[in-house]
């Protein structure tokens, strides 16, 4: 069974500065890690070539230093690795990303299942993974909490809908949406790092793509922009109150109903 992994790059922490211009995030010189939801898929993929061998292929769009995540990856057990590299690429949205990504796994090989995190933490929007299999014209399900069980051409797997559990056989190629409740990911392994550590990464650009029309990557490919980002307002308020239980409880319940707590 070949398997890709598509896997992020995000920020490690939220206080990430913002482009005024194209309201994109900045990325450069900003502690990174892999997206929390990217570890769960990659484990998943690990677990069914452990159980039914094959190869696990980790694919990953960004800058230059987003070889970290794929390094990473290679540290946990992953064969494979492809970057899309490419300033084009940039400022993309949902739909921008996933065309890319649907490009970037026709250009990295031929591959039985696809998985991905559920969403990533610096966008939260949940759409690529099902996206890239729309573009990629094979059947996808998102949610999914358990793999019930591999077969020849095909798998079954349990999703978490929000009223139910459904159970679904999906035939090969196909595309799964994992969520964390899938199982726990392992940490990476020294001896796999130091064994990786000259491993090359493909690296892909838009040159190498079938499509290599740039209105269709980057912010030229995206019908949906950002107009205004900003950071929340932080401020903390205090206030002191003294006197008894009684006064004090009477005090809290009016201060609530002013603020329609209750």
């Amino acid at each position: 069974m070949n398997i890709l992994v598509c896997i992020k790059q995000v920020p490690a922490s939220s206080k990430v500065e913002v482009d005024p211009q194209t309201g994109v995030l900045k990325r450069a010189g900003v502690e990174s890690k892999m997206n929390p939801y990217d570890l769960y898929a990659l484990e998943t993929a690990l677990r069914l070539r452990e159980e039914h061998g094959g190869s696990v292929t980790v694919l990953s769009m960004g800058p230059p230093q987003a070889q970290a995540v794929i390094r990473e990856a290679f540290a946990m057990g992953a064969d494979a690795g492809v970057l899309l590299s490419d300033r084009r690429f940039g400022g993309a949205d949902v739909l921008a990303t996933s065309y890319t990504l649907a490009q970037g796994v026709r250009r990295a090989g031929r591959f039985d299942l696809l998985i991905c995190g559920k969403q990533t933490t610096d966008g939260d929007t949940a759409q690529v993974g099902p996206e890239i299999a729309e573009w990629l014209g094979i059947p996808s399900v998102a949610n999914v909490r358990r793999i019930v069980r591999a077969e020849k051409g095909a798998v079954v797997v349990e999703a978490d809908l929000p009223q139910s559990l459904e159970t679904t056989r999906v035939q090969f190629p196909c595309l799964l949406s994992v969520d964390k409740d899938i199982c726990q990911p392992r940490l990476p392994s020294y001896v796999k790092l130091c064994a990786s550590r000259e491993r090359p990464v493909t690296v892909l650009t838009l040159d190498d793509m079938d499509d290599r029309d740039e209105r269709h990557y980057g912010l030229n490919g995206s019908p949906t922009q950002v107009r205004r980002i900003f950071p929340p307002e932080s401020g903390v308020r205090r206030e002191i109150w003294r006197g008894s239980g009684q006064t004090l409880g009477a005090r809290l319940y009016t201060m609530l109903r002013q603020k329609k707590f209750v």
